[in-house]
Order: structure tokens, then sequence, then C-alpha cells
């Protein structure tokens, strides 16, 4: 059963005044493809010091973007980069808190809002960007953990 829905299947906030409050971790990550050249061109400059705020930022306003989400103390969130290949930018996001329900929305937020920033600082000189791979990576915290196998 989907947890934001009730029994007549309507979208309601999930009810998380019960749960204990604990540590919680996530990592997020998204890649943005791109050609050699705009890869070569964004590490030049400040491009990516703008996306890691973009990318904070926007994980400190997901639950003003994400309907149903719960408003949370966060303790943390970090953004980092790591070139996987002359064409791959990957964008990993890390966020923790210690509340009574989880973080990772927030994490997979911040990894999106921050590759999709990288989208807009390069447009003008590569439309044909993709950005893909968004997952969460791992979870930790609550009633269960999680690690992506892939």
């Amino acid at each position: 059963m989907l947890t934001h829905l009730n029994e007549n299947g309507e979208a309601v906030m999930v009810d998380v005044g019960e749960k204990a409050v604990t540590a919680r971790t996530a990592v997020a990550a998204a890649t943005v493809r791109m050609q050699p050249e705009t890869l070569v061109d964004l590490k030049k400059g400040d491009g990516l010091g703008a996306a890691r705020i973009a990318g904070i930022m926007a994980g400190k306003k997901t639950s003003e973007l994400i309907p149903l989400c719960h408003n949370i103390p966060i303790d943390s969130i970090t953004v980092e980069f790591e070139q996987r290949d002359e064409t791959r930018l990957r964008v990993i996001a890390r966020a923790k808190c210690t509340y009574r329900t989880g973080i990772e929305m927030e994490a997979l937020t911040a990894a999106s809002v921050a590759a999709l920033t990288i989208y807009d600082m390069c447009k003008a000189i590569d439309r044909g960007m993709v950005i893909e791979d968004v997952r969460l990576l791992e979870k930790h915290g609550g009633k269960s953990d999680y690690t992506y196998e892939g």
C-alpha cells in the first residue's frame, strides 16, 4: 500500500507523529551527459560552485516543491561532483537529519537541481545535454536501510 494514499485512494500527508526521532541520512545522484568540450568549459570557471549552492538551496526547499513532503529540520546537505569520463559528470548529494521521517527526497531534490543548474549554465553551447540516472543510492535510519545494488 502506498503510504501517501488513504483507504479511499485519496492523497494524504503521512502522519509521522508517533515515529521515533532517529538520525537519518540519504545519498542521491544524478548524471549529466554532455559534449567533452562542454565539460572542459564548465570546469574552467565556478559553474560547479553555482550548481553546488543551487542543489543545497533546493534540498532545503523540498517541502515547498513536493506537495506531501514534510518540512524537516535538516542537519546538513552536501553536493559533490565526480567526473565519470570525458562526457559524464555525476552529481552526488548527501543529506542528514535527526527527525521522525527520512531525508531521501531532500537528497534527490538536491542532486536533481544541481544537475539542472549545470544544464542551465551550459545550454548556450550544448543543448543536447542529458540528465539521467537520478536515483537514491542509499538511506540509513528509521525502520530500514537501503543501498542501491546497481
